[in-house]
């Protein structure tokens, strides 16, 4: 690998470095019972109905995004990251991408606390979606006709993988949808300066104020 593709996808790499280190950490500590719910729960994974009873564990809304339920959800994942990262990141920029990669992640985890407390959930796939929605977002409102194309792509990929979900008990949706909420409306606060013209300040503030106020809302139904 060339140092340049180092230098123009930093943010890329370094998520994919960390989710690798996770998951060989997640087989180091725990063995042959690297994927049993407690040996998930201990790396990170959201439970919500632990988190209910322990607020000082919201810092799990976070976590899950670099746990993994086996080789083959950490080898999938980490395939989509590669490609729709580096995609991501180029029409961001660094901070930006980082900063929505881990809303949608955050959005996606908050879902599965309030509506799937009973599971164990974990997976990259919460932030995946969300910039799969970003893309979305962006090519509908875009002059590009390039973002045009990709959004279609995207939407249609959106679709087909949550009809997927629907006749896929072991995949959950909730984690999927939330993360679909927080990457569409982080693209529109987050955009970069060239796309950030398709929305009106008046558009990125009402964005970022639902983002928050919805995140307190589920959180504060949460806790009722």
């Amino acid at each position: 690998m060339q140092i340049n593709e180092w230098k123009k996808y930093p943010a890329t790499y370094l998520l994919l470095g960390l989710t690798t280190l996770t998951f060989i950490c997640q087989y180091l500590l725990n063995g042959f019972q690297a994927t049993s719910p407690l040996s998930l729960f201990k790396m990170g994974a959201m439970y919500g109905a632990f988190v209910r009873y322990s607020p000082l564990n919201l810092w799990r809304l976070v976590t899950p995004i670099f746990v993994h339920i086996g080789v083959e959800h950490f080898l999938f994942n980490m395939l989509a990251l590669y490609f729709m990262g580096k995609m991501a990141e180029q029409i961001f920029g660094t901070p930006r991408f980082l900063g929505l990669y881990l809303l949608a992640g955050v959005m996606g985890n908050a879902f599965t606390l309030l509506f799937t407390p009973n599971v164990i959930a974990a997976g990259a796939s919460t932030s995946l979606f969300g910039l799969f929605a970003a893309v979305v977002i962006l090519g509908y409102y875009s002059h590009s006709p390039l973002l045009n194309q990709l959004g279609r792509n995207y939407l249609a990929l959106i679709v087909i993988n949550l009809i997927f979900n629907l006749f896929t008990p072991s995949v959950g949706i909730t984690g999927h949808l939330g993360g679909l909420v927080g990457g569409a409306l982080a693209a529109i606060f987050l955009a970069n300066k060239v796309e950030s013209r398709l929305f009106s300040k008046g558009w990125r503030s009402t964005a970022l104020l639902t983002y928050m106020l919805l995140l307190l809302i589920l959180l504060g139904f949460t806790y009722l």
